[in-house]
């Protein structure tokens, strides 16, 4: 499994994809590490590089959230060596996709893309394969703990999607 500063051949990297909400703490982390895992499983992890990033810097270099971490463990995913990062101008040259939990980050990703940046913005969401009737991943910051299963939920489905549809433009399956 690839993790940042762990060794992997740049040449063998194909896509770069970043995960993005708000504060970079509970659902972008947490799709960071659930696309990691699955491309890992599906024999990809080395030729896509995933991370994440919030829209603000609220976080910025702090693990994340607790309960987002708690709850992606009982499933097998590890957000401990994540870490909150912002979105910066030069993600959108380095990235080839930049997905967004929700309608207000894409938003606010279109304001922050410079004119020449080459990286595809979406909703993750667009990928989803059973959750079909979701439009973004909510926020479960204030709410209940159910909130973080739900994110896993939509955000597991979504993923599985996302490597579907590059396997897709790839030609391969």
């Amino acid at each position: 499994m690839w993790w940042p500063g762990k060794s992997a051949s740049q040449d063998a990297i194909q896509t770069r994809v970043l995960m993005v909400c708000m504060g970079n703490i509970c659902r972008s982390p947490t799709a960071e590490a659930v696309l990691r895992s699955k491309l890992d499983k599906a024999g990809l992890a080395r030729e896509v590089e995933v991370a994440s990033a919030g829209t603000h810097g609220y976080h910025v270099g702090e693990p994340p959230d607790g309960r987002a971490q708690k709850h992606a463990a009982r499933r097998g995913y590890d957000l401990s060596r994540i870490r909150a990062q912002k979105v910066a101008a030069e993600h959108f040259q380095r990235y080839d996709w930049v997905l967004a939990m929700d309608d207000e980050n894409l938003a606010v990703l279109r304001e922050l893309a410079p004119p020449d940046g080459r990286a595809k913005l979406s909703l993750l969401m667009a990928y989803a394969v059973r959750h079909t009737d979701e439009a973004t991943v909510p926020d479960p910051y204030y709410g209940p703990p159910a909130g973080f299963e739900r994110v896993l939920d939509l955000v597991e489905d979504a993923c599985e999607g996302f490597i579907q549809n590059l396997r897709a433009a790839r030609g391969t399956s």
